[in-house]
């Protein structure tokens, strides 16, 4: 059963200030520089979208092998057609609430230095409805600011968690602060903007966890001490508030930690 997107292109419709109305060319940030700092632990794929007329102007070739989609035949509404009907209110809701988050308190021109990040159930190849992390990154904009192309990126995280906080996280980029947890239902709770709380040490060891890998494997690769990894692991589980490593890489992507 498909869903009903109806209302996901109605906020899109009705969201003049934030989506551009005119055809925009000009991509603003590299995309291969963008790719190096998402976090995707699992399988993923990509692809821009032009919101002036809601088509896609590439797509990898990820797409087939998770949704069964050839890249070369795929249209935007293929791929929103693969969200779990259940989920496509939230997913209406938290893309009206990213647009009133920039508009209304982070302000236009930082458009770009923000990924935006939350969760749903994607259809998959054989049929089943599977968690998946959404990520967008804001391409290019038109001469008033307003967004033009999207780098979305959706990541199967279902060996990691099944649940979903139904919230989304504004990741800054560039130096700029977090806001994590935004509440879709009431986005004038907003919270108060965090620092990065890993360091970019951390940040590899936690991507390394995720891969599945062990201490003395991590001390190998970052050629670094036992010793220190096992220093490192208990500050970031301390930071987190996780009780365990599987708790700790499913905090971080539900919640946008990384």
């Amino acid at each position: 059963m498909k869903p009903d997107t109806t209302l996901i292109h109605s906020v899109w419709d009705n969201s003049s200030h934030f989506i551009t109305k005119t055809d925009n060319e000009k991509n603003d940030i590299d995309i291969d520089y963008l790719l190096a700092s998402i976090f995707s632990n699992g399988p993923f794929y990509f692809y821009v979208v032009d919101f002036f007329n809601r088509e896609i102007k590439y797509i990898s070739p990820g797409v087939e092998e998770i949704h069964g989609l050839r890249p070369e035949k795929t249209t935007f509404q293929d791929i929103l057609d693969c969200i779990h009907p259940d989920d496509m209110a939230f997913v209406a809701k938290a893309e009206e609430t990213m647009m009133k988050v920039f508009y209304e308190t982070l302000g236009v021109e930082k458009y770009k230095k923000y990924k935006m990040s939350y969760c749903f159930r994607f259809r998959t190849k054989d049929g089943s409805y599977q968690m998946f992390n959404h990520q967008a990154i804001l391409l290019a904009t038109d001469e008033h600011g307003r967004g033009a192309k999207s780098l979305n990126i959706h990541t199967n995280i279902s060996h990691l968690t099944s649940k979903n906080n139904y919230q989304i996280s504004a990741i800054g980029m560039f130096g700029e602060p977090s806001y994590l947890n935004i509440d879709t239902k009431d986005h004038t709770l907003f919270p108060n903007p965090s620092q990065p709380i890993f360091t970019k040490r951390e940040i590899e060891i936690i991507r390394l966890l995720s891969l599945g890998l062990t201490n003395i494997n991590i001390a190998d690769k970052l050629y670094i001490s036992f010793e220190t990894v096992r220093t490192h692991r208990k500050n970031i589980l301390r930071k987190s508030k996780s009780k365990n490593s599987g708790e700790l890489i499913s905090k971080c992507i539900t919640n946008g930690l990384i």
